[in-house]
């Protein structure tokens, strides 16, 4: 069976892929959006942390014996509590000045942490077997969906969409967001502020070792496996509108997808079409499709 003279499986297959990254796009392009919306701060740091998510999966297998159900809930918390210890050494100092600064210093430590694990671990990648119970397919008729991936699209979509009702419909989001406007207000209320922006941070950097977890068993535990996405995921934030949690999210799927069918028609042009949206986008709406203009 043939769609648009491509044979069904290849279409389906490539928009199976597509929807695989777009998870990892959705899920880092979260946090980014989150943290960015909450603290003003650009987190070029995301990356490295995605990556620690998964190195923390794969030495916790290997020097500590737990398995990946465990890392699903250690990685996020380890890398959260060194987003802790980021936060109140140093970015707090930052929240008064120009983003650049905040990107510079994320930038900063991103090239210090790729750095210790490369010269540690080298540049070849380690595998991370996929858990025993999601081993094998889901046969649709139509193409074969491997378990994993499945699991890792519902993982994706649940995390995404909750995240976004916590902040958007929740009195705690209410007060995350009156702490960036009026923290002073807020603080009358009996609100620790500082904390709460310490642990919104460590929220952020969790989603991305979370996202580094799920990741570890399809693609290998690099150094650079963070290098490798997080210019993607900031052009997905872009679109979506700097801040934006919906707008993180859809765009994180949409764009995926999108990647996904242009390996499919335009081979040629999969590598590039989440920037030819960017540009094309920042010249019709540069505060993004979701975003409101300041």
């Amino acid at each position: 069976m043939e769609i648009f003279g491509i044979p069904s499986q290849a279409l389906f297959g490539q928009l199976l892929i597509g929807l695989i990254n777009g998870s990892f796009y959705a899920l880092l392009s979260l946090g980014l959006a989150v943290i960015f919306g909450l603290l003003n701060i650009i987190n070029f740091s995301h990356g490295a942390q995605y990556m620690l998510g998964a190195f923390v999966a794969y030495l916790a297998l290997n020097k500590l014996g737990l398995n990946y159900w465990y890392a699903l809930v250690f990685a996020p918390v380890v890398v959260g509590a060194t987003g802790v210890i980021i936060e109140r050494t140093m970015l707090q100092r930052l929240y008064k000045l120009d983003h650049l600064y905040g990107l510079l210093l994320t930038f900063g430590l991103a090239l210090v942490i790729q750095g210790l694990f490369r010269n540690e671990f080298g540049a070849s990648g380690s595998p991370y077997p996929v858990p025993e119970v999601f081993q094998g397919v889901f046969n649709l008729g139509f193409m074969f969906l491997p378990k994993y991936r499945a699991w890792v699209i519902v993982v994706s979509v649940v995390v995404c969409f909750s995240t976004w009702f916590v902040i958007e419909r929740t009195k705690l989001g209410a007060y995350l967001r009156a702490a960036t406007e009026n923290p002073s207000l807020v603080q009358a209320f009996g609100i620790n502020v500082p904390r709460m922006i310490t642990l919104t941070y460590a929220f952020g950097v969790g989603l991305a070792a979370l996202a580094g977890v799920m990741a570890a068993p399809i693609y290998q535990v690099s150094p650079m496996m963070g290098a490798d996405i997080i210019i993607v995921v900031f052009a997905v934030v872009v679109v979506g509108g700097m801040g934006s949690i919906m707008g993180a999210i859809l765009t994180g799927f949409g764009l995926g997808l999108l990647e996904g069918l242009t390996k499919v028609f335009y081979p040629e042009a999969s590598n590039t079409v989440v920037f030819v949206v960017m540009a094309v986008v920042l010249l019709i709406k540069p505060s993004g499709l979701f975003g409101t203009q300041k």
